[in-house]
């Protein structure tokens, strides 16, 4: 019957299922997927106790005999006789491997055949030790555990080469029964297993006496540990997962790839806290919105029921469940789910004042009992300081950080935690980029021939509103008029009527073909003047993708999440073959990868990003001054009744875009600056700690030339108001006509239907 049976060769390089694995580009796991834990191992990294607790137990004649044990099956065959009943007695360890591999479960005379016949051709082929690293590393554990590897991470949180003699004994008594035999399940029946592995191992002297006793008098200690993720980025896991299962199918989670995407885990893990600690500060400016629920005062006989209570609440980012057990004027005792009582103090406590609305908060507490009260289930969280306590925010937040040399996604962070929503932020929000949209007008505007000394008038407009059957009324954030103002002016400043003017001298037509450039797609963009305030729909993914042609001196990149991919054996599956900006990489790097297109001139680039760093040192984000560089550049927005909070900043080698906002949209009650800019700032304080300052080299066809301010034109050095002015030199003051403004605009774009839908 040889002939029926399956060439077994193939278990020489037969693959075991394990899961997808994704890590930072520096190899710190981020997340694990599959529906088996398992990490294979080769047979000279298994720990002889382990093999020799294996043998002990379930064959022991394992190396003596032809892959079956005459003895053994002599003695099932008895027992069957005796009591009628078929047992597992008799399988060895090859046999096992048999079932486990070519046959099912299901206890037939046929199938036991067949797996003698198949047991005694396997070993016949392959080696005692190819068998035996097979079956270690294929047999259910418990737990999802698969393998032994796999099962010592499960049970003790630590590698497999660091048990101990009693823990290797634990694992060697699973095979007979994981489900039910395991500590988790079954500490009592587990102990005993783990007892009787160890009395075998010591009657068949695989252990002296002295290692038995101390082995069999350790207690049972082992517990559930999850996959050790290093770095919390799951939002970039998800969204690998999603990339490499559109690329390779179900296969990533069986075969197990290895994904080392483009995240650096320190900006990850500075970019996690400017998340978390500016989103709180900006939810604790808006008061305390009281406990979660109040359960009554607290007694010795609620103890018990009350951490079982927190135990079945999740931590949220850090944010502990814990409930108030006892108050003085100046402090609170909370317990926690593990028991623990600890004291906020008054400085962890005093922010909580009472919020009214979403804009208004009551008077400051004077004592503990103005904030909380007996068995109030509230939120704290440990700091530097001590104890705080704390809220789950009710708005969102989202970061990206990218390269914007290739593309490469350095930090992501898709929302304040991924168990209170899994909704990506970062790549699937449609949001509206306010003022962060006008440098892409103000670009279009320097490449028709406008210059930053350009002189539009701040002034009311006023025009016909289809929508509403009504009029438009357009205003600047401070609802005031500045009247003639030059384009570096309004652009540091945020001027809403002036970049309404500029868009429509340059025309709404060619301002939508213009911005493409930069990654956006037509059908964002509304063919309407009030395009100009940002009225589109974007992702932060492609705000950070158009700043970085600013950043890069004006190329297009397309960012990326994923460098690369391994599959079990470590061999490449997957390489990311980035488009890059080649003004300064070597010639092995330009043949490996795509030279990114160039989108805006040099000229251009330079010209805006100077734009923008005045934006932070006399502009609207001067708060950015605190990190006392001179290579930062950005600007801020802000959108329509402060629905939504932005700063958009990098520098040459680093974009960072920051959102504040509700899901559900409704008012922050705060503009860009003070909501979203902060966040900006705690994260590139940090990413930019070891980074010299490097300023935007000024590039050729850039003249400076000495301006009056308050009419843009060129003067003389004896001029007391005189300041210099950057041009690019086809369109140097003086020498166009388009530095001055006449009306509205006559192009098309300016009537009636440039107000279509939009106010």
């Amino acid at each position: 019957m040889e002939y029926e049976l399956a060439d077994v060769e193939a278990l020489n390089t037969l693959q075991l299922q394990v899961p997808l694995q994704v890590y930072t580009r520096d190899g710190k796991l981020i997340a694990e997927f599959g529906e088996k834990r398992r990490a294979p191992i080769p047979f000279d990294q298994i720990p002889k106790p382990l093999i020799n607790a294996v043998l002990a137990t379930e064959d022991q004649r394992y190396f003596l005999h032809p892959g079956i044990d005459i003895p053994g099956l002599l003695r099932a065959a008895v027992q069957l006789i005796v009591t009628g009943h078929k047992t597992q007695g008799g399988s060895t360890i090859t046999m096992q491997v048999a079932r486990s591999v070519y046959l099912t479960r299901h206890k037939t005379f046929g199938r036991k055949l067949r797996e003698i016949l198949y047991a005694l051709k396997i070993d016949h082929q392959l080696s005692k030790q190819k068998i035996l690293e097979l079956y270690l590393n294929k047999i259910f554990l418990g737990n999802r555990a698969y393998g032994v590897a796999a099962a010592a991470e499960v049970y003790y949180g630590k590698p497999l080469n660091e048990l101990t003699l009693d823990q290797y004994a634990m694992l060697a008594g699973l095979p007979q029964a994981p489900s039910t035999l395991n500590p988790l399940a079954n500490p009592d029946a587990a102990l005993k297993r783990r007892d009787h592995v160890l009395t075998r191992m010591y009657e068949l002297r695989y252990i002296d006496e002295k290692s038995y006793k101390k082995a069999i008098s350790t207690p049972l200690n082992a517990s559930y540990h999850a996959p050790i993720v290093e770095v919390k980025a799951p939002y970039v896991a998800e969204l690998a997962r999603q990339q490499m299962e559109q690329m390779y199918g179900d296969a990533v989670y069986k075969e197990g790839f290895k994904i080392y995407t483009t995240i650096d885990s320190h900006l990850q893990d500075v970019a996690n806290r400017a998340i978390r600690d500016q989103l709180m500060a900006y939810d604790q400016r808006h008061g305390y919105r009281g406990p979660a629920e109040n359960l009554g005062n607290p007694d010795l006989q609620k103890m018990d029921k009350w951490r079982e209570t927190l135990r079945n609440m999740p931590v949220i980012n850090n944010l502990e469940p814990a409930i108030v057990v006892d108050i003085t004027d100046k402090t609170i005792t909370a317990l926690r789910s593990n028991g623990d009582m600890e004291i906020i103090h008054w400085s962890g406590l005093s922010w909580a004042r009472k919020q009214i609305d979403a804009d208004s908060v009551g008077p400051a507490p004077e004592v503990a009992s103005d904030i909380v009260s007996l068995g109030d289930v509230i939120r704290i969280m440990q700091t530097p300081t001590g104890w705080r306590l704390t809220q789950i925010p009710k708005a969102e937040a989202a970061l990206i950080s990218l390269d914007p040399n290739n593309g490469a996604i350095l930090a992501l962070v898709g929302g304040f935690d991924y168990q209170l929503s899994n909704f990506n932020r970062v790549t699937d929000s449609q949001v509206q980029p306010g003022s962060s949209f006008k440098p892409f007008i103000y670009s279009s505007a320097l490449d028709k021939g406008y210059t930053l000394s350009t002189i539009i008038n701040d002034a009311p407009i006023v025009l016909p509103n289809p929508a509403t059957n009504g009029l438009w009324r357009p205003q600047n954030y401070e609802h005031k008029y500045y009247g003639p103002t030059r384009l570096h002016e309004a652009l540091i400043h945020s001027r809403n009527l002036v970049s309404i003017r500029v868009l429509s001298l340059v025309g709404v037509r060619y301002f939508i073909q213009y911005a493409q450039r930069f990654g956006l797609t037509a059908a964002q963009l509304p063919p309407v003047l009030a395009l100009a305030l940002g009225t589109s729909s974007v992702t932060p993914l492609q705000l950070a993708t158009g700043y970085a042609v600013f950043a890069n001196t004006g190329y297009k990149i397309t960012p990326y999440i994923i460098d690369k991919a391994l599959d079990s054996r470590g061999q490449p599956v997957y390489q990311a073959k980035p488009i890059i900006v080649c003004q300064h990489v070597t010639a092995a790097q330009r043949q490996a990868n795509s030279c990114a297109p160039r989108v805006i001139s040099a000229q251009n680039a330079f010209l805006m990003t100077t734009l923008m760093h005045d934006v932070i040192e006399h502009g609207t984000a001067t708060l950015a001054r605190s990190m006392k560089r001179n290579d930062i550049a950005g600007k801020t927005g802000t959108t329509q009744d402060q629905e939504s909070a932005w700063f958009t900043g990098f520098t040459p080698d680093l974009v960072t875009i920051t959102w504040v906002g509700f899901d559900e949209p409704q008012s922050l009650h705060e503009n860009g600056a003070v909501a979203a800019l902060p966040v900006w700032i705690q994260f590139m304080t940090e990413a930019l700690k070891n980074h010299p300052d490097r300023p935007m080299e000024q590039p050729p066809g850039i003249v400076s030339m000495r301006i009056n301010p308050f009419n843009g034109k060129p003067t003389s050095g004896g001029d007391p108001d005189a300041i210099f002015e950057f041009y690019m030199e086809p369109y140097l003051p003086g020498q166009d006509n388009q530095n001055t403004e006449t009306n509205l605009g006559d192009d098309s774009t300016s009537n009636v239907s440039d107000a279509e839908g939009i106010y």
